[in-house]
């Protein structure tokens, strides 16, 4: 749903989640509110609160939402990858980068630091998720201790996330195509660390 189109009729939290992750890419998730999701809904600021208490809350299905679109989008560009381990593996990387720039959440939306005391079964089931995708394409990629391959999880997102941020800060915006160089540069990236 872009900004133009104002929400009407319909399912709303569906509608608000979705113009969750808009205002995610656009203002990034320190300017994250219920009121600019509002805004981009065209609803009155006090409608989100009728199914989400609170940001954090709205925060949360966000959240939850990312987890679960992220998990499919790795599995997908793993199951392309073909039958190498590693090649399976670093694609998640690349899928990252895509998911985070047409999105907009990336790690720091799935893992908000805020987002931790919330009791919400559907989004921990989903952070849970998409985790075990990763890690067990990262087992597969060796005979390791499993803290091994958490670490290679680990350092894998955050080459795939510091390559995201530093495109969405501007760093790279300088050379024209860049978004589309940095998920080969991410794949080559996570292929290093796997060998």
């Amino acid at each position: 749903m872009s900004a133009d189109r104002k929400y009407h009729h319909g399912d709303l939290p569906a509608a608000l989640i979705r113009a969750g992750f808009e205002v995610l890419a656009d203002c990034g998730l320190q300017r994250f509110s219920v009121a600019a999701v509002a805004r981009r809904l065209g609803v009155s600021t006090a409608a989100p609160y009728r199914h989400f208490p609170d940001r954090d809350h709205l925060l949360a299905a966000v959240s939850a939402a990312a987890a679960t679109a992220l998990a499919a989008d790795i599995s997908t560009a793993a199951g392309q990858a073909g039958s190498d381990p590693g090649d399976r593996f670093a694609a998640a990387g690349a899928a990252y980068v895509a998911f985070v720039s047409r999105t907009g959440a990336g790690f720091d939306v799935i893992f908000a630091a805020g987002l931790k005391e919330l009791a919400d079964r559907t989004r921990s089931d989903a952070t849970r998720a998409l985790m075990t995708v990763l890690v067990d394409l990262a087992a597969a990629t060796g005979a390791r201790p499993a803290a091994d391959s958490l670490r290679l999880v680990e350092e894998t997102v955050a080459l795939a996330h510091g390559y995201t941020a530093l495109y969405r800060d501007g760093f790279f915006r300088r050379r024209p195509g860049m978004l589309a160089e940095l998920a080969p540069m991410v794949t080559r990236a996570a292929r290093k660390l796997i060998d």
